[in-house]
This record gives structure tokens, sequence and C-alpha cells, in this order.
């Protein structure tokens, strides 16, 4: 690697926004503020709704999907 051209690496706090989670990561930047994070993202907590997505799902490949036997 060249000397002098690459950005200075961090250890950063991390904050989201929505539940006030904080935690370490490393980056270029001062600070990181998230919208959602992993312990308040619907996925990683379980609270996902599949029946919503399901339908879009089928709808889908009813329109574009490929036949099925």
């Amino acid at each position: 690697m060249k000397k002098g051209i690459h950005p200075t690496y961090n250890k950063v706090k991390v904050h989201c926004t929505t539940c006030g989670n904080e935690f370490d990561s490393g980056s270029v930047l001062k600070e990181i503020r998230v919208d959602t994070c992993s312990n308040c993202h619907p996925f990683y907590t379980g609270r996902q709704r599949f029946a919503a997505a399901q339908g879009r799902i089928e709808k889908f490949n009813r329109k574009y999907g490929t036949k099925q036997d």
C-alpha cells in the first residue's frame, strides 16, 4: 500500500435512531447513525409478517413465473 493516500480507520460507536442501541464498529467516518439495527429490525426480532409478502410472491409468479408441472 502507498503511504499517505488512505483514510484513517477508526473504532466508532454506531447509534440506532429507532431503538437507541449503540455498538462498536470500524469505519473511516467519525460517527455513524443508522435508522434500524439488528436489535429492532423485524427480520431479526421475529416480528416480520410473511403473509403479506407471500401474496405478492404468488402474484408475481402467476404473472411472470415459469410454468410449474
